[in-house]
C-alpha cells in the first residue's frame, strides 16, 4: 500500500528475537504482528493507559518475565476495476474482508511460540477469484523460536509458518496489500553480532487454496539463502547496508520464451537510510541459473530517493522512483528475464496491474501530511519494456502479455492518488483512484483501453 510519509529507508532484518533492551519503549503496529515485542509495557511508566494494552501484555510470573500478548488485525476492502486490459478479466466491482487474530507466548527472554490465525473471504466472481482472493480459515503463521547468548551477540532458531519480508521487499514480501498474505513453511537461524545480523533460512511457500484449512506448501516451489545487514551510524544514523544470496526453484516456471525448470540465484546488495530531511533506498540484483538447457544471466537496479520539507507547512515530500529490470533476448541462448520471487503485493502502487520484470520504469511521487492524521500523496508511473523480445508481467512474475513480434516498447502511463487518514493508533481509512492508460505495445499486441481503478479500505488493529 502507498503511504504518505513512508520513509524510503525500510528496516531490513525484521523481528529479531525475544529480549526487550532496558528503556525500550513499546513497538507501534505492524503489517506483520510477529515483529512486535510488547515487553516494554512491564514497566508502568510505559502504558498510556488503553484499554487494549491489558491485552498486550500479561504476566505469567510476578516478575513478568514470561508474559502473553493477544491481539487482531480486522480490514475491509473493495476494489473495482473498469476496461482492463487483460482480456481475462471483466470489469468487475467487490469487496475483500480479513481477520487476522494472533497469541504471542513469550516464556523468559530464550523460548517464543507464535501463532496467527487467517479468515479472508471476498464476493468476487468465480471466474476471477484466486489464492490472493479468499482463502477462508487457515493458520497463517505458527512457529517456535529459541535464543541463546553467543559471546557479545545472539543466537535464535526459528521454525514453523511464517511470514518472512527482507529489505524493502523486493524479493521476499509480505504481500500485505492483497487480501491473502504470503507465509513460508520452514526454519530460520538468526545471528546478531558485532554490529551485523545475518539469517541463514530455507522455506517453501505456502499454496493457498478456497476452502478451509486447506492451505499446504508448495511442492514445486523453494528459497533458500543468506541475508545480512549492517548498521552504518558512522556515515548517517540510520542508514545500513545489506548483503545478501537466495536461492530459488520453480518447477514449470513459464516466460515469453517456453516453459521449463527454474533453478536461479540472486546476488545483491542495497544501501539504505536518512539524514536529515533525505532518504534512500537503492538496491542492485545479479540472477544467475539455469531455465531448462538454457543459461539465466539477468539483473535489476533500484532507486527510490525523498526529500521532506519538514520546516514547510503540511510537510511536502518529493520522491522519485527508477528502475531497470532486465528482460530476455528471444528463444534460445539464455533467459534474460528477472524473477522477483515473492515481491511485496500491488508492487507499482494501488492499481497492481504491472510485475517487475522486463521493465524500465520511472515513478515520481509528492505527498503532504494534512494535520489530525490526515495525508495525500499523488504519484504517476511511466513504463517501458527493457527487452523488446520479451513479454509484459504481472506482480506474482505471470505472463500477462506476450511480446507477440511487436517493436514497440513503450507499455504505459499509470497515475494514482491516495487520501488516508489515521484515526487512532488502531484505525485507519483509505481511498485511492488510479488509472492505467496502454501505450503502443500493449495497444498493438491486444486490448488497450483505458483502466480506472477505486479502492477503499477501513483497517482496525490491537
Amino acid at each position: 500500500m502507498l503511504r504518505s510519509l513512508r520513509t524510503a529507508a525500510a528496516a531490513s532484518i525484521v523481528g529479531a528475537a525475544t529480549a526487550v533492551p532496558a528503556g525500550a519503549e513499546p513497538p507501534s503496529f505492524s503489517n506483520n504482528r510477529a515483529d512486535e515485542n510488547w515487553g516494554a509495557l512491564r514497566e508502568p511508566a510505559n502504558r498510556t493507559g488503553a484499554a487494549w494494552e491489558a491485552l498486550k501484555f500479561m504476566p505469567l510470573d510476578t516478575a513478568g518475565g514470561s508474559f502473553l500478548t493477544i491481539g487482531a488485525d480486522l480490514r475491509l476492502r473493495f476494489e473495482s476495476y473498469a476496461d482492463n486490459f487483460d482480456a481475462a478479466k471483466p470489469n468487475e466491482t467487490y469487496g475483500w474482508s480479513r481477520v487476522m487474530p494472533y497469541a504471542d507466548l513469550r516464556l523468559g527472554p530464550n523460548l517464543r511460540f507464535f501463532g496467527q490465525m487467517l479468515g479472508a473471504w471476498t464476493d468476487r466472481s468465480a471466474l476471477t477469484k484466486g489464492p490472493v482472493d479468499e482463502t477462508g480459515v487457515e493458520l497463517l503463521q505458527g512457529f517456535a523460536e529459541a535464543s541463546a547468548p553467543v559471546g557479545s551477540g545472539e543466537l535464535s532458531v526459528r521454525g514453523g509458518r511464517q511470514m518472512v519480508a527482507y529489505g524493502s521487499e523486493r524479493l521476499i514480501g509480505l504481500r500485505f496489500g492483497p487480501n491473502v498474505p504470503l507465509s513460508f513453511d520452514g526454519a530460520r537461524a538468526r545471528l546478531e553480532l558485532g554490529g551485523w545480523t545475518a539469517d541463514a533460512f530455507a522455506y517453501r511457500p505456502v499454496e493457498n487454496a478456497l476452502g478451509d484449512f486447506d492451505d499446504r506448501s508448495d511442492r514445486t516451489r523453494k528459497v533458500y539463502g543468506l541475508y545480512a545487514t549492517r548498521a552504518l551510524p558512522e556515515l548517517a544514523p540510520k542508514s545500513g547496508l545489506d548483503l545478501y544470496w537466495i536461492g530459488y526453484g520453480r518447477e514449470d516456471a513459464r516466460f515469453d520464451s517456453s516453459v521449463g525448470n527454474e533453478r536461479r540465484h540472486t546476488f545483491g546488495a542495497r544501501f539504505f537510510g536518512s539524514l536529515d530531511d533525505w532518504s534512500w533506498n537503492h538496491e542492485a540484483m545479479l540472477q544467475l541459473g539455469t531455465f531448462g538447457d538454457e543459461k539465466i544471466l539477468a539483473w535489476s537496479v533500484a532507486t527510490d530517493t525523498r526529500y521532506t520539507f519538514s520546516a514547510v507547512p503540511l510537510q511536502p515530500f518529493v520522491e522519485l522512483k527508477a528502475n531497470v529490470i532486465s528482460g530476455d533476448g528471444g528463444p534460445g541462448g539464455r533467459l534474460g528475464t528477472f524473477n522477483a520471487l515473492f515481491p511485496k503485493g500491488k508492487y507499482f502502487g494501488e492499481i497492481g496491474l504491472i510485475g517487475p520484470a522486463n521493465l524500465v520504469n520511472l515513478h515520481p511521487a509528492i505527498g503532504v501530511s494534512l494535520g489530525s492524521g490526515w495525508s495525500l500523496t499523488g504519484a504517476a508511473v511511466f513504463y517501458w519494456r527493457q527487452s523488446l523480445d520479451d513479454g509484459v508481467y504481472g506482480n506474482p512474475g505471470n505472463l500477462i502479455r506476450p511480446s507477440g513480434g511487436s517493436r514497440a516498447r513503450y507499455v504505459g502511463t499509470q497515475a494514482e492518488v491516495v487520501l488516508g487518514w489515521e484515526a487512532t493508533p488502531n484505525v485507519t481509512l483509505e481511498t485511492s483512484y488510479a488509472l492505467f492508460e496502454p501505450g503502443r505495445f500493449l495497444s498493438e499486441t491486444g486490448p488497450g483501453k483505458t483502466v480506472h481503478f477505486v479502492g477503499g479500505e477501513i483497517q482496525f488493529r490491537y
